[in-house]
């Protein structure tokens, strides 16, 4: 099996840290923890530069910090561009901690292994003239720091999607890439999904954008250095000083950068870039592009494959409305951390990961919603679930698991089949990180309508029935550990909790298909000690305000 490398975007250090940033992140996050588990592997941590062994699972995630606005607004604060970086980077780092990000890479594009690196491949791409010099004159959006086609300024009216202000037109010498020579070998790579592009709507959107009669034009990839201090800040085209490496251009590159060591190459290509839907154009079209240049620009570049995936999810609007902070309805990290703080983090990771717009459409942060969600999957679901198997077990055996059934009770066939693993495993695949996730608060479900059927309760009114009882709990239990398995990339301190109550914990290095046995050396054994403890999860009142 090949690694699995996942790649975040790497985030400007101009911005706080918002739900957009936590959520791709956290989704990268979940499809990481399920590769692993699926491997029985471990995170590597960050170690340092060359030094790791190569993992089978490699999550990277980082900060972009040669954005014009960073020396801008380290002028306003009294700072140097390189000290309102690292304080902001730090912002992100923490972030992350705060929703549970197990990436094992974190790269900053000021440092040296990413800055001399890039410098690297632009020398090999001037060397084999798909990068040259020349002069460009086109419509600047001076807010996100690119140009935008003569087209796409027209019907925005000159003016910027985003922030809405005048786009401005420019004309300055600069270095260009031959993007037109790709066009038509990218746009067959894409639709005989040699090179794939999900979902099917952002891959009929490039595409779109790629068949004739579109024509796709050069792109600037460089600015002149002048004596705005903005335009010094970032790195220079090799062998000329005189111009400083766009930003978009210099960001894309982290992906190679963060593995381009003898003991991380082996990781490339990347099994998924994991993006928003805004910037799809630049890791579906440009980004690919530029590897294919590079990939033929000599010899020592034959390693350098396209990524598997490109995935661009939608965006989160909030009750209903297009976020906005004039609004005031802005999902910032401190209203994250206020339902982190009522619902428990893992819950607000539940309700990010299975209700996020990862299909492509927008998704709804709506305060109703997530408690509807968080009671019905998990106050409802594994939080009672677990609960009542647990006191049952308690009550009627003393808190000391039973034998596992010599003949299990028909009605648990459908526990036992294996089927829902395999969903997970398949949903896994297409990157559907809810629809893997919810496998396992199906198998829950499933639980709870075996001891609807079977009624133990009822049975052990009559304590000549308590051998029966027994095989009820028993594959209660057992089907809760495994639905636990499935569960815990999206809910991994909760699914812990649950693991050192019923002493469950599953060991490194053991691969989905093993742990996840009937039978199996992994199973519960009898009589081990289940602890029934508080509930995992806490019903919540639909009218108690939202938290802020």
């Amino acid at each position: 099996m090949p690694p699995f490398y996942i790649t975040t975007p790497i985030y400007y250090v101009n911005d706080r840290p918002h739900i957009g940033h936590c959520y791709t992140t956290l989704l990268a996050d979940v499809a990481a923890r399920f590769q692993r588990l699926v491997r029985g592997s471990t995170p590597t941590g960050t170690p340092p530069a060359g030094t790791a062994d190569l993992p089978s699972v490699f999550f990277l995630t980082g900060t972009d910090e040669h954005a014009d606005k960073v020396v801008t607004s380290a002028a306003e604060h009294g700072v140097s561009p390189q000290q309102w970086a690292d304080q902001n980077a730090a912002e992100f780092k923490r972030a992350f901690e705060f929703i549970g990000s197990s990436h094992d890479d974190f790269i900053r594009t000021t440092e040296p292994r990413h800055r001399d690196r890039v410098a690297v491949y632009l020398a090999a791409l001037l060397a084999s003239g798909d990068v040259y010099r020349g002069e460009y004159t086109g419509w600047y959006d001076e807010g996100q720091e690119e140009y935008v086609t003569e087209n796409a300024a027209r019907e925005a009216g000159f003016k910027s999607t985003i922030s809405g202000k005048p786009l401005v037109k420019r004309t300055e010498p600069c270095y260009f890439f031959r993007l037109s020579k790709y066009q038509d070998e990218l746009r067959g790579l894409i639709e005989r999904d040699e090179f794939r592009v999900a979902p099917d709507s952002r891959k009929s959107e490039v595409l779109g954008r790629l068949r004739p009669p579109a024509v796709l034009n050069d792109v600037p990839i460089s600015r002149p250095v002048t004596s705005d201090p903005a335009t010094q800040w970032g790195i220079r085209i090799p062998g000329d000083p005189a111009h400083r490496v766009y930003v978009w251009i210099d960001a894309l590159f982290n992906y190679l950068s963060t593995v381009d060591t003898p003991a991380r190459r082996p990781l490339w290509p990347a099994s998924v870039h994991l993006i928003g839907k805004d910037i799809l154009w630049f890791h579906s079209v440009i980004w690919p592009a530029l590897l294919l240049a590079l990939s033929r620009s000599g010899r020592d570049w034959a390693w350098v494959a396209l990524p598997r995936l490109v995935f661009g999810h939608g965006w989160w609007v909030s009750e209903g409305q297009k976020m906005s902070k004039s609004l005031g309805n802005f999902i910032d990290l401190e209203r994250l951390r206020a339902y982190a703080a009522r619902f428990g983090i893992d819950a607000l990771r539940w309700y990010l990961v299975t209700q996020g717009p990862l299909s492509g459409a927008d998704a709804d942060f709506s305060h109703a919603k997530f408690v509807e969600v968080y009671n019905a999957d998990l106050a409802n679901g594994i939080g009672n679930c677990a609960s009542r198997v647990g006191n049952m077990i308690e009550k009627y055996f003393g808190g000391v698991l039973p034998p596992i059934p010599s003949a299990p009770p028909p009605e648990a066939a459908r526990l036992r089949d294996g089927a829902l693993i395999s969903a997970a495993i398949d949903s896994l695949a297409r990157v559907e990180l809810g629809e893997a996730s919810a496998a396992g608060a199906r198998l829950v479900r499933a639980v709870d309508e075996f001891i609807s059927a079977t009624s133990p309760f009822k049975l052990a009114k009559d304590l000549a029935n308590l051998p029966a009882v027994g095989d009820i709990l028993y594959t209660c239990a057992e089907s809760l550990r495994i639905a636990s398995l499935l569960l815990a990339p999206a809910m991994p301190t909760k699914m812990a909790d649950l693991w050192q109550r019923w002493n469950c914990a599953p060991p490194p290095g053991v691969p989905l298909a093993e742990l996840a046995k009937w039978g199996g050396p992994h199973a519960l054994k009898p009589g081990t000690r289940i602890e029934k403890g508080d509930p995992l999860f806490m019903r919540a009142d639909p009218a108690e305000p939202a938290p802020t």
